[in-house]
């Protein structure tokens, strides 16, 4: 039976054709047929709004309130930035509780519903603040960053879900999820560097409050089978069997060897982008770009990122994972460089404005980086076992978290010992070029990936076997309901 649909799956992907305007609402067309276009929406506004449009209005808010309020040197702002991604790092941990703690008899929908109380209010407290400390100030943003995380870690368990009952649909998933992401941080950034302008960073922040309390609707709409009541022993049990469950598939060799790849290629990634920020708004050695000037580079980045989505999908979706990483690894530390011309002034002997020569950078790295992040997403919904596939995804995706955590620390230490501060830049040329070296050496660990296509598996059979069932007491299809037919 499975086969069948497989093969009828098959061939509705092969129908998803037309021009360029129609053949992206026939693949939509057939997402929300073979999903539920319910799914596809909850997708669209965890995805979408909270992450995307909420990442292009948050990024740009936070650096010029680090910058301008509370006037932190390049290598701080480059800390504080990791230490605001620790939410996500332990992502296993929302992961269990909506694996296996369930609330009024359900997993998904009362995270969800937390997820969005949690980062509206959280948002609102820098928003109306005056001299806020920058203890408070970080520890806002970190719980603003929970409550994303939480959405995101339970809408990675329906994903997950959905690509384990529909492996030939697990590409098309990731890519929906990364349109959504993509198109959404393309608005918010075209918006963000406006509204610093209009309304200040802690304006803005008031504005983020809105995307988180859209994901409470998404709680409102998810309508999912119910579980029996658990006992304490029963839910410790159940926290022990996920453990054991992680351990043992964290053993097999076809799982560690690409969590240690993911981990070192992006903490070898050296985040220098608060050095690189502080350079663009310097009247004196940079080019001194204004607020919706930033805004607009980082929106064509957007679009850049896009672009690398669209790419994936259409060309690169069906290629085994090393090849298309090998190629994306080369040309992510290749395209760094390209600060390296700008920030030497390279560019400007050659007749290249400022601008043009930043947003054509911005949208071509971008575009690599997404291109180099869509087959690792791939490769980690095909990492989960059945039965804590949230937890599991989560523990994945906070493998990568600690690499751009490691990341991020790194270039830390890089622009401090280098001496790169609020107005000296002499040495940022040094710290390119040593991130762009360091960008590249992932290439002789290409060895730790699996030589499979994104459409076989990848896990042995026995974890791959759910032992869900004695819980579940309804239907086990997850479904997004109209608000209308929502009765609570």
């Amino acid at each position: 039976m499975d086969e069948d649909n497989n093969i009828n799956i098959k061939r509705r992907k092969e129908g998803v054709n037309g021009n360029l305007i129609w053949k992206p609402i026939n693949w939509f067309r057939m997402l929300s047929e073979e999903l539920s276009w319910r799914f596809v929406l909850a997708v669209v506004i965890v995805y979408g709004i909270n992450q995307g449009i909420s990442i292009g209005l948050y990024r740009v808010s936070v650096q010029y309130y680090m910058k301008d309020v509370l006037k932190l040197q390049p290598s701080e702002a480059q800390f504080y930035s990791g230490i605001i991604q620790i939410p996500w790092i332990i992502k296993p941990l929302w992961g269990l509780m909506t694996d296996i703690v369930p609330i009024f008899r359900l997993r998904r929908r009362p995270y969800f519903i937390f997820a969005g109380l949690v980062g509206s209010i959280a948002m609102l407290v820098p928003a109306f603040s005056t001299n806020l400390s920058l203890v408070w100030a970080v520890s806002s943003f970190m719980t603003a960053g929970a409550g994303v995380a939480i959405a995101d870690v339970t809408i990675d368990a329906c994903v997950t879900e959905n690509s384990i009952n529909h492996p030939n649909l697990a590409g098309d998933m990731q890519s929906l999820c990364g349109i959504s992401s993509s198109i959404g941080q393309l608005v918010g950034f075209a918006m963000s560097g406006l509204l610093v302008h209009i309304i200040g960073p802690q304006g803005v922040f008031g504005v983020l409050s809105i995307p988180a309390g859209l994901v409470i609707l998404v709680g409102m709409m998810l309508r999912e089978p119910h579980v029996h009541s658990h006992s304490h022993k029963r839910v410790s049990q159940k926290f022990s069997d996920a453990i054991k469950t992680m351990v043992s598939a964290l053993k097999t060799p076809d799982v560690w060897r690409p969590c240690l790849y993911m981990y070192l290629s992006l903490a070898l990634g050296v985040g220098i982008h608060e050095g690189m920020f502080y350079w663009y708004t310097d009247a004196k050695a940079g080019p001194s770009f204004s607020q919706e000037v930033i805004g607009s580079i980082f929106s064509v980045g957007a679009i850049g990122s896009l672009l690398g989505v669209l790419l994936y999908q259409n060309v690169f979706r069906s290629h085994p994972f090393r090849g298309v990483l090998f190629w994306t690894q080369l040309l992510f530390g290749a395209s760094s460089l390209l600060d390296l011309v700008l920030v030497l002034r390279l560019n400007l002997k050659f007749g290249i404005h400022d601008y043009i020569f930043v947003v054509m950078d911005e949208a071509v790295s971008r575009m690599i980086g997404r291109l180099k992040w869509m087959p690792l997403l791939v490769l980690s919904s095909k990492l989960c076992p059945s039965g804590i596939e949230g937890t599991f995804f989560a523990l994945l995706m906070s493998i990568d978290h600690v690499g751009m955590l490691t990341s991020s620390w790194a270039g830390s230490v890089l622009l401090l010992a280098l001496n790169v501060t609020r107005t000296r830049f002499d040495n940022l040329w040094v710290a390119i070029l040593i991130r762009s070296g360091a960008r590249v050496l992932p290439i002789g660990l290409l060895f730790l990936v699996p030589k499979n296509d994104p459409n076989s598996s990848i896990l042995p059979p026995e974890l791959l076997t759910s032992k869900k069932e004695d819980d579940v007491i309804e239907s086990d299809n997850l479904e997004m309901i109209s608000l209308v037919n929502n009765s609570i």
